[in-house]
């Protein structure tokens, strides 16, 4: 008897495409200071649509698991353990060595080792590699029902812990949320991001709480899709609960403001909300009203999203760290040579679409090939 293929769903190739494509839009600016309002993270409180991007990361991992562990059953359980594991570790490694990455230090005359006392500890492929690791083993080990209660008493205790743990007046400041705290006690300042003015990491250990709903809630509407297929049940059902999502988001925003650094359990129910919608939009277009002649521009994302995201950060690092004689980053020089004329705020989005059409062409040289990087 032949083994029938498991079926694809081009809706949730098109949405994990969609969220690469736009992460490095929003990851590669010409200029920052030139950035389209849309295209930056809002400054604290509040949400823009940059800040969907990466939650829809996480949702699109979870979308993936639910078609990823059929496959697993009847696997003994330290081979399916060991995948796991194995998958968080390099995920979590090549996140940390990115950030490293390229290892030296360039003072103008001579080249210098990177300390590891500098490096940063977490960040955005670290928070994946953590959020995938610890909802494969609470899928795996537990029923879906018991793991969606764990979620919601995790997004419940996150926002006990920043209430009780955070210091002074306002315990989701910057400068006193509990996030902050746990990460100065654990790893110290210099392991730290500081693009915000201070010793603050976004991606910090504490945050990556909250997160894991957002991978959870994208297995649940995969496992929907997955049983029900792309009928108008399923699209109703996703419509529905991104109702409700929304609905508690908004009425837990005055008591836990909606945050993106923080990752407040409010912004978790927000960004759950509208990837469900968008999902529900996607099978609409793509299944039903048979509109699908753009897809293959995102498919070619989705099909090595982990590697082409690897390398739109290479390429800017590379960019970033050499330069010209005149000792400016070539990431600037390319910019202004080339992309400035077009006026900066133009100009900077055009940059941003180049780097994003560069890493697009290796995707497609790839998919042509059926090269598909998988960890």
């Amino acid at each position: 008897m032949s083994k029938i293929a498991a079926p694809r769903f081009l809706a949730l190739d098109v949405f994990r495409g969609m969220t690469v494509c736009f992460m490095i839009i929003v990851n590669t600016p010409g200029n920052y200071e030139t950035t389209l309002a849309p295209l930056l993270h809002a400054n604290w409180h509040g949400f823009t649509p940059t800040d969907l991007v990466f939650p829809s990361f996480l949702f699109a991992v979870g979308n993936a698991m639910a078609f990823v562990f059929p496959k697993w059953e009847g696997m003994p359980q330290s081979v399916v353990l060991t995948k796991i594991l194995k998958r968080t570790a390099i995920i979590f490694l090549l996140g940390y060595l990115m950030y490293w990455f390229p290892f030296v230090r360039w003072d103008g005359n001579q080249f210098s080792a990177f300390p590891f006392s500098e490096t940063r500890v977490f960040g955005v492929l670290q928070r994946i590699a953590l959020c995938y690791g610890i909802t494969a083993l609470l899928i795996y080990y537990l029923k879906p029902k018991a793991t969606y209660i764990i979620t919601i008493i995790l997004l419940l205790l996150y926002w006990f812990l920043m209430v009780q743990f955070g210091s002074g007046t306002d315990p989701y400041s910057l400068e006193g949320n509990a996030v902050l705290r746990l990460d100065k006690w654990l790893i110290g300042e210099k392991h730290m991001y500081h693009g915000d003015g201070i010793a603050f990491d976004p991606e910090g250990l504490l945050g990556t709480l909250p997160s894991i709903a957002n991978v959870v809630f994208g297995y649940w509407a995969g496992e929907l899709v997955r049983k029900k297929g792309q009928v108008w049940e399923t699209v109703a059902m996703l419509l529905l609960a991104a109702a409700l999502f929304l609905f508690v988001a908004y009425c837990w925003d005055p008591f836990f403001p909606i945050n993106k650094k923080l990752w407040t359990s409010s912004y978790v129910m927000l960004t759950v909300g509208i990837d469900l919608a968008l999902l529900a939009v996607l099978i609409y277009i793509i299944e039903f009203r048979k509109m699908a002649g753009w897809t293959s521009f995102f498919t070619v994302f989705g099909k090595n999203p982990l590697f082409i995201y690897l390398l739109s950060e290479v390429i800017a690092i590379l960019l970033w760290f050499f330069k010209t004689s005149d000792g400016k980053p070539y990431y600037n020089h390319l910019y202004e040579k080339l992309f400035s004329y077009l006026g900066p705020y133009t100009g900077s989005l055009a940059f941003a679409l180049f780097i994003m059409m560069v890493c697009w062409l290796v995707g497609w040289w790839m998919n042509k090939r059926k090269i598909y990087v998988r960890v």
